[in-house]
């Protein structure tokens, strides 16, 4: 089992949150449920749930299970993962259309989630990153 190493855990809660994030905020009736949706619009919401889920166990699986040589392009890999999905919802806001959230009713949580997933990984690539030269040299 690989070592635990706050880079590691700061990764693998950025993973979860990945993996899960979107099916907790999208599985109900204002969006893969909502009946006003055309199936093309839930189809890409369908799309957007697998990727993140998708990112998500692909990060957990270099993190945890793979088990080649813990090396920095290994990390860059898992830190890419980790960090597409939110690069691409902090983009989105930029497509014609499109709004953060529907009507005025609750305050818009992707940026500032989003942000904050950036951030945890950014944190966790220098932690890693120093560990891994600590070794090297």
């Amino acid at each position: 089992m690989p070592k635990l190493t706050t880079g590691r855990a700061l990764l693998t809660l950025t993973s979860l949150v990945t993996m899960t994030g979107a099916y907790l905020a999208d599985w109900n009736e204002t969006h893969i449920y909502n009946p006003d949706w055309p199936p093309h619009a839930k189809f890409h919401n369908a799309q957007t749930m697998s990727m993140g889920a998708a990112l998500g166990l692909m990060g957990l699986y270099l993190l945890w299970v793979h088990r080649d040589a813990w090396s920095p392009f290994r990390l860059q890999v898992i830190v890419g993962a980790a960090s597409v999905y939110w690069i691409t919802q902090l983009s989105a806001i930029l497509y014609p259309g499109t709004a953060l959230v529907d009507g005025d009713w609750v305050p818009p949580i992707q940026p500032p989630l989003a942000g904050t997933m950036l951030a945890l990984n950014a944190l966790a690539y220098v932690l890693e990153r120093r560990r891994i030269e600590s070794r090297t040299a």
